[in-house]
């Protein structure tokens, strides 16, 4: 069989007030472009299918029309929520889904919820265990669905998420008819390195599980969460598909993609990596205001790191050259490595917060006037009202 597998849309996302929508649009529409020309049979949406809990009704359209356009394909289509999403939002969809065939899986249910099932149009069958991101908070009310001990119950969220794969991918009995059996999850495993959008109380070590719960009978795991395409040493064929468009300014050097799966129950799976070059992409600049005149920044979003000393207007001078200059910072190469010479609190005894503010710009190599006569403004009227 083939299998199309993607995550992390982010659909809704903003950049630093600009709205991504449009690119958004773009790599979908490319992505729709990739499912017509391979022809899956299964398309894996492996969570964040949203940036927001709380997306706007126009996020909403955006995404269950790509997810309609995906089922046009004659795929079949499955998606779970991500940490991003909102999953009980994402299973009141499931009626829409379910006339649309199309199959949602926002927060976990019953064991037998999480199984699904399908035949290619070639006859061959497949499983898939379709786990959806689990939080700390939830995790034990998740594997409450399997009876627990005492000592069960406080075990960490990597032993609970364990203990869900496990009971999802349980091997079938003997006698059974032979199938394609895969996993689908939006988690972090121990190994994959992050694309540099990702949110970190979602990846820190807590939420960190080893490859090791993942069993040897899986054919193909497929993976969200991690933005950077990559596959993962372990125990079966274990693989990230990456986003197909980039999220912020760390991810401006990640190869966005979509992962094309061929796999049988008695062939390893083999995958092919389709680039999804959409959207406008994001870069990073630098230079001084004169160097910064010289760039052409096409189509680009910009990241403006300034080789000048910080001054009052100097963000405004940067995004009159560069008007797609989202965001502006000082080149840390041109500042002093002076940050460790702030006064004691004993030293700040007695003074006023003028000079603390001009103390602080000094530190900083920021010694402004215009600066500090906006700080005096701005706190005489502060003291005023």
């Amino acid at each position: 069989m083939r299998i199309l597998h993607t995550s992390d849309w982010h659909v809704g996302k903003v950049l630093k007030g600009c709205s991504r929508t449009p690119d958004q649009i773009d790599a979908l529409a490319a992505v729709v472009a990739v499912a017509r020309d391979q022809r899956p049979d299964l398309i894996i949406i492996a969570g964040d299918l949203y940036d927001s809990a709380s997306p706007t009704a126009d996020a909403t359209r955006v995404v269950t029309r790509a997810l309609s356009a995906l089922r046009a394909t004659g795929a079949s289509v499955v998606a779970i929520s991500g940490n991003h999403d909102n999953g009980p939002a994402l299973d009141a969809l499931r009626p829409w889904a379910q006339a649309a065939g199309i199959t949602l899986r926002g927060t976990p249910r019953a064991a037998e919820d999480l199984i699904l099932r399908g035949t290619t149009a070639e006859g061959e069958p497949w499983r898939l265990a379709a786990l959806p991101f689990v939080s700390q908070r939830y995790a034990v009310r998740a594997a409450e669905m399997f009876e627990l001990s005492a000592a069960e119950a406080s075990q960490t969220h990597a032993d609970h998420i364990g203990r869900l794969i496990a009971r999802l991918c349980e091997v079938p009995e003997k006698g059974a008819a032979e199938q394609v059996d895969l996993v689908a999850a939006h988690l972090t495993v121990v190994g994959g390195r992050l694309g540099g959008g990702e949110r970190e109380a979602h990846t820190v070590c807590a939420y960190a599980v080893p490859a090791t719960v993942f069993p040897t009978s899986a054919h193909y795991v497929a993976l969200g969460h991690l933005h950077r395409a990559q596959p993962v040493a372990g125990p079966c064929p274990i693989r990230y598909s990456g986003g197909p468009l980039a999220v912020d300014f760390g991810e401006s050097t990640t190869t966005t993609s979509v992962s094309i799966v061929e796999v049988t129950a008695r062939t390893a799976a083999r995958v092919t990596e389709i680039p999804i070059l959409a959207g406008r992409p994001l870069r990073t600049v630098r230079g001084t205001l004169e160097q910064l005149r010289e760039i052409d920044p096409a189509d680009a979003l910009l990241r403006v790191m300034v080789a000048e000393p910080p001054r009052a207007g100097l963000r405004e001078a940067v995004q009159e050259l560069l008007p797609q200059a989202l965001e502006v910072r000082i080149d840390p190469a041109v500042l002093p490595d002076s940050a460790t010479g702030r006064a004691s609190a004993a030293g700040r005894i007695g003074r006023g917060p003028g000079e603390l503010f001009a103390d602080y710009l000094a530190h900083l190599g920021h010694e402004d006037e215009a600066t500090l006569a906006l700080f005096h403004r701005l706190h005489d009227e502060a003291a005023r009202s």
